[in-house]
């Protein structure tokens, strides 16, 4: 089998020495998606004149918001491995561009709250959108159950990450 073709399940280390694992092309295939979804970001970044590190900030701050929790720049420094100095020069870049704002935690002034503004949002959606459709109208090929095992893949894979490092 040719060492790329689909179902190859080897994969060569450093020194030559390979791996096999019956799951090795699913690892494989996962890295694919995540390139392809990275380049994807890459391109929005680009088209939209923000660092690759300000979308990422976006993201953080949507799954936040997604999750009912709360962001302050200490929480998102924290999320993206970045020092005060980075973080605020963050904060500040996508405040300037008008896609985050500050506000007063009100049930303590002394915490700071970062807000996705609405603008970020549309934006966001304007170029992700197709996106986010072609991948919902492949998922409707599959039953829930197929679904609820990819969702659990998906989350021990998670889980895996910081792990790894």
């Amino acid at each position: 089998m040719p060492r790329n073709a689909p179902g190859n399940r080897q994969t060569t280390m450093p020194g030559g020495e390979t791996a096999a694992h019956p799951r090795m092309d699913l690892v494989h295939l996962l890295r694919s998606v995540a390139v392809d979804l990275d380049l994807r970001a890459a391109a929005f970044a680009t088209e939209n004149r923000l660092h690759p590190t300000d979308v990422r900030a976006l993201i953080a701050m949507l799954d936040a918001e997604r999750a009912a929790e709360s962001m302050t720049p200490g929480r998102l420094g924290a999320r993206l491995h970045l020092n005060s100095p980075a973080t605020t020069a963050v904060i500040d870049r996508l405040e300037a561009l008008g896609l985050l704002a500050r506000e007063r935690d009100p049930h303590d002034r002394r915490r700071v709250l970062l807000i996705v503004s609405e603008q970020a949002k549309t934006l966001g959606w304007s170029f992700f959108g197709p996106l986010i459709g072609r991948i919902l109208a492949a998922m409707d090929e599959f039953d829930e159950t197929d679904l609820d095992a990819y969702e659990r893949v998906l989350r021990a894979v998670a889980q895996a990450l910081p792990a790894a490092k």
